[in-house]
């Protein structure tokens, strides 16, 4: 679980980066191609599988592992600033940092001389390295750049219009059930337990085309707070969310609940990760158990709640079956 630390001078500082960041689009997608990943994007690179992004592939990946930790020194808040300024903040990292990073990222992963090239600061190990993120960008990631920023900008000016219309603790529980926020800390799956204190810093929340299933934050905390998240499908060309379907049905706080428990949650977790109280998670989940849509079994000191067969069905849309066809004395055809 990840857990951030707000104060009210934080609230304030907190925005919505205004444009898509090359550099954090270039590690997420890396690790979705080798986790076959059906994004259009990725597809069409395995299509034309160019020189050029293979060769930027074998410089890269050693540095990009698909799980765990990958270095800081990547992903530097000036990629904000478009592709080059990326590059020039990448290569111009201090060498106290680079090794340091690329010492931590060895720790469980073998990497290669040229990453140790790399660690000592080697001016061609870095010319090298600009140079592969500057063809898998050409490759992998300019052919579909439209695509990617009009998500991301979809996403952008969702949570933006939130934050002036109705505050930033509001904007904070739009991210429900991606993310919950319970004042004054907003939570997420996480795969390590880590707690964040932005410390008057604020927040800069980058929306990602990549990113799947948990935020990803910085390891650094001495770095600017930075949290990437996935930016939400565009409206035109997918289905609308369970959540947002069923919000009309069952509220918009319990459909929240509902799609959150996907995964198996605790009272208490289930009330970081929809942004409620625990004894509000508790009353939402008992409605939503006397329905027949969730389970909930004691474990020691907790209940932990999952979903029932057809609470899963009426998340994913998923028709059980049809009634049988009516008597001729009866006007209608299907419950």
């Amino acid at each position: 679980m990840l857990r951030i630390h707000f104060s009210s001078g934080d609230l304030a500082r907190t925005r919505i980066a205004e444009e898509p960041d090359p550099l954090w689009e270039t590690v997420l997608s890396l690790q979705q191609l080798r986790e076959k990943s059906r994004e259009p994007v990725l597809d069409g690179w395995r299509r034309r599988r160019c020189a050029r992004g293979g060769r930027a592939l074998r410089t890269l990946s050693p540095l990009m592992p698909s799980r765990g930790y990958f270095p800081d020194f990547l992903t530097p808040a000036e990629g904000s600033g478009g592709l080059e300024s990326g590059i020039d903040a990448v290569l111009s990292t201090p060498r106290r940092q680079l090794c340091g990073e690329l010492e931590l990222l060895a720790d469980h992963n073998p990497l290669p001389s040229e990453v140790r090239r790399l660690a000592e600061g080697e001016t061609g190990a870095l010319r090298r390295l600009g140079r592969a993120l500057r063809d898998y960008h050409a490759s992998v990631l300019e052919p579909g750049w439209r695509d990617i920023a009009s998500r991301i900008e979809g996403d952008r000016r969702h949570r933006t219009e939130t934050q002036c219309r109705l505050g930033t603790e509001e904007m904070l529980r739009s991210f429900a059930p991606l993310m919950g926020w319970q004042s004054p800390v907003l939570c997420a799956d996480y795969p390590v337990e880590r707690d964040v204190h932005l410390q008057g810093r604020g927040l800069l929340l980058v929306p990602s085309y990549f990113c799947r299933r948990t935020p990803v934050a910085l390891l650094d905390e001495t770095l600017w707070p930075v949290l990437v998240y996935p930016a939400r499908p565009l409206c035109s060309d997918t289905p609308a969310a369970p959540s947002a379907r069923l919000a009309p049905l069952l509220g918009h706080t319990r459909a929240a609940v509902l799609q959150a428990l996907q995964t198996p949650r605790t009272t208490s977790e289930l009330a970081r990760c929809t942004g409620v109280s625990v004894s509000s998670a508790s009353e939402h989940a008992t409605v939503l158990r006397r329905a027949g849509l969730v389970a909930s079994t004691r474990q020691r000191h907790h209940v932990r709640h999952t979903l029932t067969q057809l609470g899963d069905h009426l998340l994913t849309g998923v028709q059980l079956g049809r009634i049988p066809p009516p008597s001729a004395s009866r006007h209608h055809g299907r419950a």
